[in-house]
């Protein structure tokens, strides 16, 4: 019989590199504690996640973790030095996936497609979320079942829970929690293109640069400001604070109304291209110092990057967003909010919002 070696390089198709034979090997990588990562949720939620791969590493530093995640999350996690494999939800990985065995399955998803998948699979352990026999999505363990409750009780939700979300995934995934911040890292030659944009855009004497997030996702399109709000905001700046250089960014959904805003602020504001994909918008974000936003996957992404987050929140409750001591909420006190109402007819909580808090952000951070 073949001995088959314990080896992460080791795939059974070729050897891991030209002519080397596993036979006498030195250079074995053990496989350790197999793990699959389940999170095929928003863009957004992806990312926090990611805030409990060192605690995971912690817990099993010789491990082999997978995440397994929608096409349009894959750029999030490229280049995560705590990943052995990121896999993209699908027929052909998920009948792969079935056929292995895996001593840890973390399901992060309360949603009844990953929940029936985790069900399928076979490990030694599943924490997180799972199907019962009627079809209900229920927690798999205890420690998941504060997360649990947080989705049914909107007053827990909304006005009691104070703890962020990765506090509370790390709980519910039995790890320490340290505080530990998001995982995005951007290769060398991302880090390039940013100095390359810096030249371009003239921003390398630049003493502030301010990004301002435009738009957000459809699911939720209520997490926006107004045409006019932004208008009122880039002006306001670039008259008082003239040596800051402003950056209209936002995905390919925005670029209409990146291009409205432009026509009217003119060369008060640089419009950054929309439409060359997630990881060119994350290098573009690099960009900035400051940014301004809603709670969208563009504020999670300046968390990530470390940069001072400015964000607003009306329909979304600000208590789960951790922004490590580098930036500003702005808390709708309206009695309807947070709600979680895409289809609000009011918008109450974003014409009430207050801009000049908002400059005053700014301009404390630019005079600090």
């Amino acid at each position: 019989m073949i001995n088959i070696p314990d080896c992460k390089r080791f795939t059974g198709y070729k050897p891991c590199e030209p002519y080397k034979q596993c036979e006498g090997c030195q250079d074995r990588v053990p496989t350790g504690v197999h793990i699959l990562l389940i999170n095929l949720d928003a863009l957004g939620d992806v990312l926090v996640t990611t805030a409990i791969l060192p605690a995971l590493k912690r817990k099993y530093p010789q491990s082999t973790i997978r995440w397994l995640t929608r096409r349009n999350a894959l750029p999030l996690l490229l280049n995560n030095s705590y990943l052995d494999e990121i896999l993209e939800w699908n027929d052909e990985n998920r009948l792969i996936l079935q056929a292995m065995k895996f001593d840890l399955v973390l399901n992060a998803d309360k949603n009844l497609n990953s929940c029936a998948f985790t069900a399928q699979l076979n490990a030694a352990e599943k924490l997180g979320f799972g199907l019962n026999a009627f079809g209900a999505i229920v927690p798999l363990n205890a420690e998941a079942e504060y997360y649990y409750r947080l989705g049914l009780d909107d007053r827990l939700k909304f006005k009691t829970n104070q703890r962020s979300k990765q506090d509370i995934i790390a709980e519910t995934f039995k790890l320490d929690y340290q505080r530990d911040e998001y995982v995005l890292k951007l290769t060398t030659e991302e880090r390039e293109r940013v100095q390359n944009y810096r030249q371009e855009y003239g921003l390398s004497q630049t003493p502030l640069v301010v990004g301002f997030n435009t738009g957000c996702s459809q699911r939720f399109p209520n997490k926006k400001m107004t045409v006019e709000q932004h208008v009122y905001l880039i002006r306001k700046i670039a008259t008082e604070l003239p040596e800051v250089k402003i950056l209209l960014l936002g995905g390919q959904e925005d670029t209409e109304r990146n291009r409205e805003i432009k026509d009217k602020v003119g060369d008060m504001a640089i419009e950054t291209p929309t439409n060359l994909g997630l990881r060119e918008g994350i290098i573009l974000e690099d960009l900035c110092d400051v940014i301004i936003t809603g709670d969208t996957l563009g504020m999670h992404i300046g968390i990530a990057l470390k940069k001072y987050v400015i964000a607003w929140f009306g329909p979304t409750s600000p208590a789960e967003i951790d922004f490590y001591g580098r930036g500003k909420k702005i808390v709708s006190q309206l009695p309807c909010s947070p709600c979680w109402n895409p289809n609000c007819q009011t918008l109450e909580c974003i014409h009430k919002l207050d801009l000049d808090v908002i400059f005053a952000g700014v301009k404390a951070y630019y005079q600090r």
